[in-house]
């Protein structure tokens, strides 16, 4: 009954012309600042869905390290109750350690990643090759993979190259003062191919076997920089972190994938709030028109009301009928803001029209991704404003006197 009413009032003729413009300035302005809310948080889910699959290639779904230290040790006995935790898809068993590489007069300083037979089912770092193929020898032919950074860094080609590269790694063994050398260990491999993920990545790791790495670093055979795990369901990170952190007791480290890179992911969150309490104040504007709107139609309804109140309306019921209208302005801008915004997102979606300038980033236009929470937190936000900004012109309504006249 009341959003009759209301509706019946948005549409009416009203005597003065200022009503109608201030209503429809107040739905304009709600309707924008959705659309452009909803096109601005998909753009940014887009983004982050992107970020994260570029991150996945090195962030695992469950990462194990020490607690305290360098290298962790996990037994067979534990590397198989890991493989058995429910939940568990791979497990894969890494070692990691900062190293020099050298092509002849061109060298730099890397990650160096030794990784087992697992690994390429714990990433997707197979799929992120850019030239070459994946391969990484053992411990008798060592080969590498290199990051698409570090190859332009020593000048060469990976599946072209005809030569070895050197390695040179810190060393065990007592340093001779005489001959500094004598610190590092130096090994000789075979470049195969190059990865291209992101640039953090490519500008800094190459990856090896895992035994290669062990031998020069010597490490025994239980000690390992870390254990990285993929999941049946990535959802279940949380529940299968505590079943291992019950398995191996203290002295280790589970991190989820937000975890190991959660600097990243907050600020990318920070940002979409920050768009959020940006359209929120948009939207305090628009409701000062509303308010300006509902008070003028409050001017006008004055015996509307009368005859209202002489029919047994109540004061509960007039103020209800006049939040109903701010409802009925809020609703129509809410709904457009949201189709101009669900047709905005699905031409990006389907042909790409706005594009990224430059051609450094992994794709040439603006990810779009549509939430539905997203969606529902909006359509909340408006009415909760649209409901406050209505509360003063309703409140007014209500308190008009009931004046019988002949």
């Amino acid at each position: 009954m009341y959003l009759l009413f209301a509706w019946r009032y948005f549409r009416a003729k009203k005597s003065t012309n200022a009503i109608n413009i201030i209503a429809w300035v107040s739905v304009v302005a709600i309707g924008f600042a959705t659309a452009a809310l909803l096109v601005l948080w998909s753009t940014f889910n887009g983004f982050e869905g992107l970020v994260k699959s570029l991150y996945s290639t090195f962030y695992t779904d469950l990462k194990i390290t020490a607690s305290s230290g360098k290298s962790v040790t996990l037994t067979p006995e534990q590397i198989e109750a890991l493989k058995k935790t429910t939940g568990v898809y791979r497990v894969s068993l890494t070692v990691q350690e900062k190293a020099a590489i050298q092509n002849g007069d061109y060298r730099t300083i890397v990650d160096l990643k030794g990784v087992d037979e697992a690994y390429t089912e714990v990433s997707t770092i197979e799929n992120s090759m850019a030239r070459g193929v994946f391969e990484l020898g053992d411990a008798e032919e060592p080969g590498v993979v290199l990051g698409l950074g570090i190859e332009n860094v020593l000048m060469l080609l990976s599946d072209r190259s005809i030569g070895k590269l050197t390695l040179y790694l810190p060393s065990k063994n007592t340093v001779e003062f005489s001959n500094p050398l004598s610190a590092f260990t130096e090994a000789n491999v075979t470049p195969y191919g190059a990865f291209g993920v992101q640039q953090e990545f490519d500008n800094s790791y190459v990856l090896t076997n895992l035994a290669f790495l062990k031998e020069q670093l010597k490490l025994k055979p239980d000690e390992y920089t870390s254990a990285e795990i993929k999941l049946l369901r990535e959802k279940d990170q949380e529940t299968v972190k505590k079943s291992i952190q019950a398995i191996l007791g203290q002295g280790y480290t589970i991190q989820t994938r937000y975890e190991q890179n959660s600097s990243l992911y907050s600020v990318m969150r920070l940002e979409k709030y920050a768009i959020y309490a940006i359209f929120i104040l948009v939207l305090i504007v628009a409701a000062f028109n509303m308010i300006g709107a509902l008070s003028m139609l409050v001017l006008e309804k004055q015996k509307d009301i009368q005859i209202l109140q002489s029919m047994g309306a109540t004061r509960s019921w007039i103020k209800k009928l006049f939040l109903a209208e701010g409802l009925v302005l809020a609703g129509i801008g809410a709904v457009s803001g949201i189709l101009l915004a669900v047709l905005i997102c699905f031409l990006q979606i389907q042909f790409k029209l706005i594009k990224l300038q430059g051609a450094s980033f992994v794709i040439d236009y603006y990810p779009v991704q549509m939430i539905p929470e997203d969606f529902v937190l909006v359509v909340a936000t408006v009415f909760v404003i649209a409901i406050l900004a209505s509360w003063i012109p309703a409140s007014r309504a209500s308190r008009q006197p009931f004046e019988l006249r002949n």
